[in-house]
């Protein structure tokens, strides 16, 4: 069964924005809090964002300030709003739960370059 689909990755040029999505199955999304990871090649995994079901969102430092984590509880999505994109944000990004992640999808691709 497919817990989660990303989806909105691209190529960008730096200092573009870039909104990605994640559609998730009802059993991951309610009523858990979410979160966005990154994976940049030869790296670990990394947590980018998190947002409760109620909306509370943290950040990790370096995207502070120029990403936006949202949710659509109706929808059982999950939104990352990229703004200001550096050449150090690419990386396949996935979302799943904060806690207790289930199993990972396929991710998107995010490519920031001149």
């Amino acid at each position: 069964q497919v817990q989660f689909v990303e989806s909105g990755g691209g190529w960008v040029q730096p200092g573009g924005s870039l909104r990605l999505s994640c559609a998730a199955s009802v059993s991951m999304f309610r009523p858990n809090a979410m979160a966005w990871y990154r994976q940049a090649p030869g790296k670990q995994r990394d947590l980018v964002a998190s947002i409760t079901y109620g909306g509370n969102t943290n950040y990790a430092e370096s995207v502070k300030g120029r990403f936006t984590v949202s949710r659509d509880n109706a929808k059982n999505t999950v939104y990352l709003q990229m703004n200001s994109l550096k050449p150090e944000d690419t990386a396949v990004y996935y979302c799943n739960r904060m806690y207790s992640p289930g199993s990972w999808g396929q991710g998107t691709q995010v490519t920031v370059s001149s």
